[in-house]
């Protein structure tokens, strides 16, 4: 996940030190230490470091772990392993898509390493996929060491834009069936994503009966985040949904994803299902797990909707 966009300006006194990953490996393990989640950490043990370079935008680190493959670390935060992706991947893509009868143009904001570009080529009806990441390293860092994600690269149908996703979206008004945003949490620049304005670019910029599918955050950690975003943005869409996704090397194991359409109903039935050949190389998606992901504890249901 990535989409560091619409820098805000900075002060010496509010501007923490940049975050250097490798500093986080003590004796040989990764500790993911993250301001949102105090109290709480999660650690993997390092092989090899592959890769620890900062960017233009953000601290970027790959490292070889013991049990989860290759890890994606982007300013201290785990992005991608490569034991777990197809979990967030597949999620964020599919149950946008599978709900639209016929989806044509497809845009993803953020998603660097590549791999909603991979599942959204799994439609064969799919015309057009356009791409906005802001940080062309990522790019190339996932290509040379996620390339099973980075595969999404591949497709013809893939247009690749290094710039801001906001400022594409003006100039492609009423433009996408789909919008994905496959964005970082919602700290420093990455927090215009979680806001209104974002959001009503995103409209803007779809199609009727357009669906948009965002990264929307966990419900046991971010519940004063998730509430007032959908209720910001209940009066411009047609319908506003939350679903989620198990995923063991994201905070708590889980994250959610808000669906919300322009002119048109419900995601939470699949309008379209998978061949029998897409599904077996599905492994977390199927028909029934998209109408399962929108059933939410009671707490969270209550917490977001009542």
């Amino acid at each position: 996940m990535s989409e560091p966009e619409n820098k805000k300006p900075k002060t010496e006194e509010s501007d923490p030190a940049p975050i250097k990953c490798a500093d986080l490996i003590v004796d040989g393990w990764f500790h993911e230490r993250g301001t949102l989640w105090p109290g709480q950490a999660f650690s993997l043990k390092v092989e090899e470091i592959l890769y620890n370079q900062r960017s233009e935008y953000q601290d970027i680190l790959v490292f070889k772990s013991e049990s989860f493959g290759n890890v994606l670390v982007l300013d201290g935060i785990i992005q991608v392993t490569e034991r777990d992706e197809f979990a967030y991947q597949e999620m964020i893509a599919h149950l946008p898509l599978y709900a639209h009868a016929d989806p044509k143009k497809v845009l993803v904001i953020g998603g660097g390493d590549g791999g909603v570009l991979r599942e959204v080529a799994r439609h064969p009806g799919v015309e057009e996929i356009s791409i906005c990441e802001i940080d062309k390293d990522v790019i190339e860092v996932s290509k040379k060491y996620l390339p099973g994600l980075a595969k999404g690269y591949d497709d013809p149908r893939v247009t690749v834009h290094i710039r801001d996703g906001s400022k594409f979206m003006e100039e492609n008004q009423e433009s996408f069936d789909v919008i994905i945003t496959d964005s970082s949490d919602p700290i420093g620049p990455n927090s215009v994503l979680f806001e209104t304005p974002f959001y009503s670019s995103m409209y803007s910029s779809l199609r009727k009966g357009g669906i948009v599918c965002t990264q929307g955050e966990c419900v046991w950690l971010l519940l004063d985040v998730i509430k007032p975003l959908v209720n910001s943005i209940k009066e411009k869409y047609s319908s506003v949904e939350f679903a989620y996704t198990c995923i063991p090397s994201y905070p708590s194991g889980q994250i959610g994803l808000i669906l919300a359409t322009k002119d048109r109903g419900s995601c939470k039935t699949a309008a379209r299902k998978p061949d029998e050949e897409t599904q077996k190389a599905l492994q977390y998606y199927s028909a029934d797990m998209h109408s399962a992901s929108f059933v939410l504890p009671a707490f969270a249901q209550r917490a977001i909707f009542e």
